[in-house]
């Protein structure tokens, strides 16, 4: 069993990335098979590594890889959650994959397209820069066919008013990438960029809260970490200011999915993120600046208009995204199972309540 460790900059946490040739495709079998791995690793002082890829060379003509990710969650070995996706964790599996021969080697200037099997993202790894320790990296998100912006609306609302604790807060639902809740952090009590950053437990909570009244509010399962949740306030002269919450702590930046998804609200009139970045005023298709504790993040969404005079988005651009391979673990101990131990059965959320189960091909565009 092959299972490599890559982490992007910025992310929480480095990813195992796993040869899904060795694992098996039914889903019982699967997480099973994973709160094996996720047991041994913890043994081996990896159990801070909540974020795993599946990835195999692709069955498509159009893709490279196919890629499955897996989310696992704090409250146990068998707790994992299957909706979504991970921008950061698909840089690390096309890092990996090219270290281990799954794919060609990366030089500049190559391509890798990955199809993301959770939700049908169709994703293109475009190489920068390479070195003997990682890649350097843009990441492009497409739409094939291109989007009616509105579409993106969880609610087909710009804003949906979210009881929460006695009022009713303003929240824009994107999906895009990962769906997403955006909120004024103002609304929060952090109404400047100190407040915001800072290692506020308060904050932290009111947020999770506000998370958890968005799942109610969306009649999805409380259990698990969609839709992510990501408080704004405004930068001088554009941009916006970012603080996102992740499994199980602060994001020390923004999910790659967060800023994609981020780009792409910030598009459609009246959000959240619409209305704090001032792109009333600008291009739409101008770059957006992203601070947020970590650093900063430029995102680049490309719309076009069709022929009813509606714009559709057609991809979502973030560059510079550094990304460092930590190399192959040992593989786990068979020892347990040679003892009789049966892993229980893995906690995830019913497959109702996903994101999307394993979608058909989606076609890319030239």
């Amino acid at each position: 069993m092959s299972v490599s460790l890559a982490r992007a900059h910025g992310a929480p946490c480095p990813t195992a990335v796993l040869d899904g040739r060795d694992f098996p495709e039914s889903e019982p079998q699967l997480l099973g098979a994973l709160a094996d791995l996720r047991a041994e690793m913890s043994g081996q002082g990896a159990g801070d590594v909540l974020k795993n890829a599946i990835v195999r060379p692709s069955r498509h003509p159009l893709f490279d890889l196919d890629y499955r990710f897996v989310q696992s969650l704090p409250q146990s070995h068998d707790s994992f959650d299957l909706r979504g996706s991970c921008g950061h964790s698909i840089l690390a599996a096309v890092e990996a994959a090219a270290r281990t021969g799954m794919i060609q080697p990366l030089v500049p200037g190559c391509r890798v397209r990955v199809n993301v099997l959770n939700n049908g993202d169709n994703v293109v790894c475009e190489t920068e820069e390479t070195s003997d320790g990682g890649t350097r990296f843009t990441a492009h998100f497409l739409c094939s066919p291109p989007l009616r912006l509105p579409e993106l609306l969880m609610t087909g609302d710009p804003v949906t008013r979210v009881p929460f604790e006695g009022r009713a807060v303003p929240v824009s639902l994107v999906s895009m990438g990962n769906p997403y809740a955006f909120v004024d952090a103002s609304h929060l009590g952090a109404d400047t960029p100190g407040r915001l950053f800072a290692d506020d437990l308060h904050l932290f909570d009111v947020m999770t809260r506000l998370r958890i009244a968005v799942c109610e509010s969306l009649g999805w399962d409380t259990f698990g970490a969609f839709p992510k949740i990501a408080a704004l306030l405004p930068q001088e002269g554009g941009g916006l200011f970012v603080r996102a919450v992740s499994v199980p702590s602060w994001h020390p930046t923004v999910a790659l999915t967060g800023a994609i998804c981020l780009g792409a609200a910030a598009g459609i009139a009246g959000t959240v993120p619409w209305s704090l970045s001032g792109r009333e005023a600008q291009d739409p298709d101008a770059l957006l600046p992203v601070r947020t504790p970590g650093g900063c993040v430029r995102v680049a969404a490309h719309s076009t208009q069709g022929s009813d005079g509606e714009r559709r988005l057609a991809w979502v651009s973030v560059a510079e995204k550094q990304v460092e391979y930590r190399g192959l673990l040992p593989r786990p101990r068979p020892a347990a199972r040679q003892n009789g131990f049966t892993a229980p059965r893995p906690s995830v959320l019913p497959t109702s309540d996903r994101v999307s189960e394993e979608t058909p091909w989606v076609p890319l565009t030239a």
